[in-house]
């Protein structure tokens, strides 16, 4: 089979070659300005495309096919090759998503080493298309999004975390994870922009509850920033505000005295009964992170929480609040964020309002949550006078 190739895109090299020969740099620039590339994209996709490319590579050894450059017919073989994988279950071992990130590694490496970009070209899309076409048409690996905490869920589940507290160690996890359900649902975060919060990211605000700056998020790659506001709430229980200075109260302890300063700190501290959100905060290291892995025996640690643990935390604390294994097995880190979306639209917010606290480019992935998660929003079957 004979397949024309498309014309590559610009890619970074050759665009540098049309200049001619470079100037001579020192090594110390050389380095800088590589460090700067490699830096463009975010850390973790850095790591799923070495991953991928990894992969590839070894396929292409394998099938005694050359990995760089790649035809696009290799390319597509490659995709069909994993698209026809099956795990023990008879499932389909790899999501169409999966395979599009795949594709994009390959093409990030070809654009990076200068090379035509096989991604690009109709048959690799083509490809990808139909595989698509045919998962869904025989129902294969179904997109299965987070279930949504919504409102009555946070509050309850943080009730039972406080009610199951029986000592100071238990009292650590607890104020950790009331912060990461209520600031997390408040602000429909992320997981990854939660642990990465760092103590001076957030500052308590006389009139709108706290402030929390994001200094980047999966759409701002850049670093611009933006503030989220968690407002102060009715009652404390439900009082994101509270919830993040009852936990700022332990980091600030622990960060003065270490473990024995947190001990003294609940210790003596007096029952949660009312607000305490507009109680002074002892100084934190502002470049700590604020989230933090905490043992069982609640020593704190220095480092940030992972996104895992998250996922983990949300689960855990749902099971522990009564809530049916079928339901905690669809809950995960995303469940705060989607819920936030979700409630909002039931309570009868619009997309764009919606986005400016969820920091959605488009209004069209906010409408997804309202599709997935609360169809009966706006819909005319409510209207037909069954």
């Amino acid at each position: 089979m004979t397949i024309e190739p498309t014309s590559p895109p610009p890619t970074a090299a050759a665009s540098v070659s049309e200049w001619g020969s470079a100037p001579v740099l020192p090594e110390a620039a050389v380095s800088r300005i590589a460090q700067a590339v490699s830096t463009s994209r975010a850390e973790g996709t850095r790591r799923t495309y070495a991953s991928a490319w990894r992969r590839f590579e070894t396929w292409c050894t394998t099938h005694g096919h050359t990995a760089l450059p790649a035809h696009p017919v290799t390319v597509a073989a490659y995709l069909v090759d994993a698209a026809d994988t099956y795990d023990s279950a008879g499932e389909r071992a790899y999501a169409p998503m999966t395979l599009a990130r795949w594709v994009s590694a390959i093409g990030h490496h070809h654009r990076t080493a200068g090379q035509p970009t096989p991604h690009a070209h109709d048959l690799v899309r083509s490809t990808l298309s139909g595989i698509r076409r045919d998962y869904a048409s025989n129902g294969d690996r179904p997109r299965s999004p987070r279930a949504p905490l919504l409102v009555d869920d946070v509050v309850t589940i943080v009730r039972s975390a406080r009610q199951a507290v029986t000592g100071w160690a238990a009292d650590v996890h607890e104020r950790r994870d009331s912060a990461l359900l209520l600031m997390g649902f408040a602000g429909a975060f992320r997981r990854s922009e939660l642990v990465a919060l760092t103590c001076g990211d957030v500052t308590v605000h006389r009139l709108d509850g706290v402030h929390v700056r994001l200094r980047r998020s999966k759409t701002d790659q850049e670093g611009i920033g933006t503030v989220r506001a968690l407002p102060f709430t009715t009652h404390h229980h439900s009082c994101p505000p509270c919830a993040y200075v009852r936990w700022a109260q332990v980091v600030a302890a622990y960060d003065i005295a270490a473990r024995p300063g947190v001990i003294r700190l609940l210790r003596t501290a007096p029952p949660f009964e009312g607000h305490v959100c507009r109680t002074g905060l002892p100084r934190m290291r502002a470049r700590a992170p604020l989230f933090r892995a905490i043992a069982k025996n609640g020593n704190l640690s220095d480092t940030g929480l992972s996104g895992a643990s998250v996922h983990a935390a949300i689960r855990r604390r749902a099971a522990a609040a009564g809530y049916d294994e079928n339901v905690v097995a669809q809950l995960g880190g995303h469940s705060l964020r989607a819920g936030f979306v979700t409630q909002a639209f039931r309570n009868g917010a619009d997309a764009h309002a919606i986005m400016r606290q969820t920091g959605h480019a488009t209004p069209a992935m906010v409408e997804l949550y309202a599709r997935e998660h609360a169809p009966l929003v706006g819909n005319a079957v409510n209207e037909i006078g069954l």
